[in-house]
């Protein structure tokens, strides 16, 4: 016998920006959107029955119907008003999950003031969360950020390390240290203001970050996520990822110069990748 297993579809990269206008300002978000359904679309599959199945292109206009009503005011709380729309409508659902990638913008100061209706782009640090609930069960909320790129310029080193036949690399106790931190994290609980824990929980992250005498990317990548839970009640763990961007230092002995710790090359490839969840005990 041969049966069809799990199963799911939906729609993928809908692009959605949305002006919120007021008198005083504008606010500007940029969302890319993923809807995926899992329910009953067994005869679809055997049969090419079609009858329960909501057309990809019905979930794009879906996307944008809910924006234009949703009073939320983060991917979070609109993600979550997207799945209940879903399955409010469509009774062979059982499961909606969606996915929200976020685009950073900036106002940009005139004259040292933020100007009220012009944007700047920001970095390429992307911000994420994926919200998803089973028909009589609750929201399961997953937040993130990919590519924040930081660097220290002093107080990290890499020493004491395995060496054998096959090691060139020098022990330093003074070396940049740059990498893009992408991180997710679990919520357990599905009513918070999560623009506001979002931003406590980047910048406790952040500030281990600068104030952490690194000796390893994976000792201030833990102590980086220590202190995010320390600082969030309803997060109960944090995946983070820290790929070494590596930055070498360049001989200029052959020029007749010294390098006192000032003149380095960048590098991304091949680069070191170093990944841990970081968790409360049970």
């Amino acid at each position: 016998m041969i049966e069809l297993a799990e199963n799911r579809y939906g729609k993928s990269r809908v692009r959605l920006m949305k002006v919120a206008r007021s008198a005083s300002g504008n606010d500007l978000c940029e969302w890319t959107v993923q809807v995926l359904l899992t329910g009953d679309f067994d005869s679809a599959h055997y049969e090419g029955d079609n009858s329960k199945i909501l057309p990809t292109d019905t979930m794009k206009n879906t996307v944008y119907s809910v924006a234009r009503n949703s009073s939320a005011t983060s991917m979070e709380g609109y993600a979550k008003e997207l799945v209940d729309f879903l399955l409010g409508r469509n009774p062979q659902v059982s499961a909606v999950s969606v996915e929200v990638e976020g685009t950073m913008w900036k106002r940009l100061t005139i004259d040292g003031k933020p100007h009220p209706t012009s944007f700047l782009r920001g970095s390429g640090e992307v911000q994420t969360t994926t919200v998803s609930r089973e028909k009589t069960g609750k929201f399961c909320i997953h937040s993130g950020f990919e590519n924040l790129v930081v660097m220290k310029t002093a107080d990290s080193g890499f020493e004491g390390y395995i060496k054998d036949e096959l090691t060139t690399l020098k022990e330093t106790s003074d070396r940049l240290f740059c990498t893009a931190v992408s991180a997710e994290w679990r919520y357990t609980d599905a009513a918070l203001d999560f623009d506001a824990v979002r931003k406590t929980l980047r910048e406790a992250m952040l500030k281990a970050f600068a104030n952490h005498k690194s000796k390893s990317v994976q000792e201030t990548l833990y102590a980086m996520g220590k202190s995010a839970l320390e600082r969030i009640a309803e997060v109960d763990q944090i995946d983070l990822t820290m790929p070494n961007k590596h930055c070498l230092l360049v001989d200029l002995s052959r020029f007749g110069q010294d390098n006192p710790n000032e003149i380095f090359v960048p590098t991304d490839e091949p680069a070191g990748h170093i990944e841990a969840r970081v968790r409360r005990t049970a």
